[in-house]
Parts: C-alpha cells; structure tokens; sequence
C-alpha cells in the first residue's frame, strides 16, 4: 500500500544534504506554473466585469445560478442557530485556544537609541484589508475559517472578508458550518466565490467587494496560481500544495499510532503525502500491517487515502539511525513534522526545517488541526526550509521611524556623503552637505563650497 526507500548505508554519504538529498524523498507533482496560464483569463474576467464574472464562474464551476456573490446577514444567523450544539462547542473551544496563543504573538514598538540623538523605533501596523478563502471542494474546512481570522484579528486587521465556493445543496450559499464559524468569529462580509475568481475578486475589487491588500487561505492548484498571478499587487500567506505529513519514529513509537496519523493526512486529498522515516526495520514492517485494517475501517478510502498512500509522494523511508533521519527530515522540511522516538523533546529541538513540530504519541497532527492552539495554516513542499506558517506577524508591516537632532545628523554627516560619493550618488551627499554651513558643526575640511 506504500512504497519504501532505503537511504541506509552509503545513500546519505553520496548524497550529504540540500537540494540532492531532498531530490531522493517523494514529493506530490503540483505544477503551479502551468495552472497559471490557465486562471490569467478567470482572473482578468473578473477584473473587467466584476459580479456578473463571479456569477458566471458560479454556474460554470459550481453548478449554480446566483442572484448575487454576498452572502446575507441573515443566512450568517440562521447557520449559528441551526448548528449541531457539539460542534458550535468544538468550535467556541478551538477559538478559544487559538487566540490563547495568536495574542502572545503581538508585537509592542521599540525604540532603539543609536547615538545621543539618535534614535530608531519600529512600530507594527497591520495590515488594512484581508481577503480570507476557506475551500469547500472534497471537505468543509471551518477549521480554517478560524486558523485564518484570529490571527488577523489579534493583530489588528480591521476589515475583513471571506470567500468560500457556492454549494448547490445549499442554495448557492458557501457551506452552514463555514458560516456559522463565520458568525462566531463575528465576521459579516462573506461571499459566496471559490477559485481563482476569489482570489481576483479580492485583488482586483468589485462592485460588492472593496480590494483587500492581502489573501491568506488554503485552496486547490488554481488558489495557488491565482495567489502567483498576483504577487506583487496584493500580499499572499503561501501558495499552499497538497497536504503533507512525515513522522520521524524508531522502535519506541507505537505502529497503531504512526499507522493511524498516516492516514489522518491521506484522507485529505489524493496527493496528500505521508511519509515514514525511520531506523527500525520492525517498526516499518509493523506500520505496513497495520495500514491496512485501519484503512479499510474508514471512510473516503478509493478516492483518497489508498491514492495517497500509493502515490510517489508517500514512503516509508529507511535510515541507519536518528542521525540520519533528522538529516532526512530537515531536508525534506515537512508541513507536519511528528516526533515520536525516545526522548523526543530532545530531538524535536534539533529539528530545523518543520512547519509544526508534534512532539510524542500524545501530540498527533490531528490536535494541532483543531485545538491545540497552533495555527494549521503552514507551509508545504518544502517551503519549510524557507517560510512559516500564518501567525499574527502575517498581518503586520514593521516601519522605522528615524529621528535625528541637528547634532546628531552632524556626527554622521561625513560618513552619510562617503558612502555617497562612493555609490556615485552625490545627489545624496548634497542633500545631507545642504543642512550645514561650511565651518559650523557637521561640516567637514574635505568637502567642496557648493557653486551656482
């Protein structure tokens, strides 16, 4: 049900690290570069036609006629109230642990004296406007309704917005429990939009939706492209790819418990990966018996986990020792990093590339889906050798403010014009010679009386 590499022996040693290592571990094709070309068109539609593309784009892809994108104040209540009473509390305590953390993350200005007159402070802004996409293809996802708002909302973020495909079940509007999270979190502008239509309707504007200077949200193949296409115009979180897990384990894990957390992630897509990486040979073949009976006793079986789990981006990797498989790991830079070993704080602490690090069997990816406080919203495809996950830093700018006295300046001011000279930008020296007198303070003997 899932293939193997053996990385042991001389495999590390002819391959060391970076880019030729990681060339060796399975990884899901997601070829964002060629789905551009096909939302260049979807997004530039929406940017001449505004909601009449949007409703177009509904009944094309969706499979519904709308009368109009924004999703009204009236199916956000209705939601709420018909919400199972258990999930509304799954919910309410996952929103709750969620700003627990996000609120540490907030960022105070500090001031930095440089020089007796000199001082630099940074401040935090955050960002004005926020798009927010919550897919709603093979699986509803409130939970990121939530992993994407309450940092926003910790950091500040005033105006808010969020998008999420039409369901024809459900009479056009996005899915009651993606509204209803909504509700909770207090977010009231919500349009019914998926795709890269979504992503254009934010970056672009439209007659019923202002521009947002920014879109976070996990989405398909075309979310990614569209978030590509408008790099530069609008700040994006990531361009988020399938799904993946690795769990580094040698022979003190429990097979069950590594088997299950496997599946846990293949059952989101067919290109989600899950990848084993491991020392022990009993531990590889007592994970391998035990996929298959817990596969069989779930649900979304042929059309996800077994593709997932057979697919050339899923393996259970095999290493000398833990030495190796935290080379392995930090290579591969996963989104969901679980640690099970001995003494696995220790070796969780080693780890450099990880989107999130779970550490022991009582720490499985599924909590920090859900509850554990963390943000899901992380890097995958090996952007964890580069990149973090959505957090309240996501939302803020940080800006210098630089304030210099007259003396100040003046201590400065002749290695401000060297640099200058030496740049051949004199222009810059002028302006700084320009606030002084020859023979005052901050005039130096080598510079030349400005003629006219």
């Amino acid at each position: 049900m899932i293939s193997r590499i053996d990385l042991r022996g001389d495999a590390l040693t002819e391959f060391p690290s970076g880019s030729a290592l990681r060339a060796l571990l399975p990884r899901a094709d997601f070829d964002v570069a060629a789905a551009l070309e096909k939302v260049r068109p979807i997004c530039e539609d929406v940017h001449h036609r505004g909601d009449a593309a949007l409703i177009d784009y509904a009944e094309k892809f969706d499979g519904v006629r709308l009368d109009q994108v924004r999703v009204p104040a009236a199916a956000l209540t209705e939601a709420l109230e018909g919400l199972d009473p258990a999930v509304r509390a799954a919910l309410e305590e996952s929103i709750r642990r969620a700003r627990t953390v996000h609120r540490e993350q907030r960022r105070a200005p500090h001031t930095t004296q440089v020089v007796p007159g000199g001082t630099v402070t940074e401040k935090w802004v955050p960002v004005e406007r926020v798009g927010l996409y919550a897919p709603g293809g093979r699986s509803v996802y409130p939970s990121s309704v939530i992993m994407n708002a309450v940092p926003a909302q910790e950091a500040g973020v005033e105006s808010m917005a969020l998008a999420s495909p039409p369901q024809a079940d459900f009479g056009g509007l996005p899915h009651p429990t993606i509204l209803a999270a909504c509700a909770l979190l207090g977010i009231d502008e919500v349009y019914a939009v998926g795709g890269a239509q979504a992503v254009a309707m934010f970056a672009y504007g439209t007659e019923t939706c202002a521009p947002a200077n920014m879109v976070t949200g996990p989405g398909n193949i075309w979310v990614a492209a569209a978030k590509r296409y408008f790099t530069g115009r609008i700040g994006i979180d990531t361009e988020a790819g399938p799904t993946e897990i690795a769990v580094l384990a040698d022979d003190t894990a429990d097979p069950a418990h590594v088997a299950s957390d496997l599946i846990s992630q293949a059952e989101h897509d067919p290109l989600a990966a899950a990848v084993l990486v491991t020392d022990s040979l009993a531990l590889a073949d007592a994970v391998e018996k035990e996929l298959a009976p817990q596969v069989a006793a779930t649900k979304h079986v042929e059309d996800r986990i077994v593709p997932a789990l057979r697919g050339r981006q899923s393996a259970i990797v095999l290493v000398d020792g833990l030495e190796e498989g935290l080379k392995v790991v930090d290579a591969y830079g996963a989104e969901h990093l679980e640690i099970q070993t001995g003494d696995a704080a220790a070796v969780a602490g080693r780890v450099k590339n990880a989107g999130a690090i779970f550490v022991g069997p009582w720490a499985p990816v599924s909590l920090g889906d859900y509850c554990a406080g963390s943000n899901h919203v992380l890097p995958t495809g090996g952007c964890a050798c580069h990149s973090s996950g959505l957090s309240v830093q996501s939302f803020l700018r940080g800006i210098h403010i630089v304030d210099y006295t007259r003396e100040a300046l003046a201590d400065v001011a002749h290695h401000v014009v060297t640099l200058a000279e030496a740049e051949d930008l004199p222009a810059h020296g002028a302006a700084v010679k320009a606030r002084f007198a020859e023979g005052e303070p901050g005039w130096h003997s080598g510079w030349k009386v400005p003629t006219t």
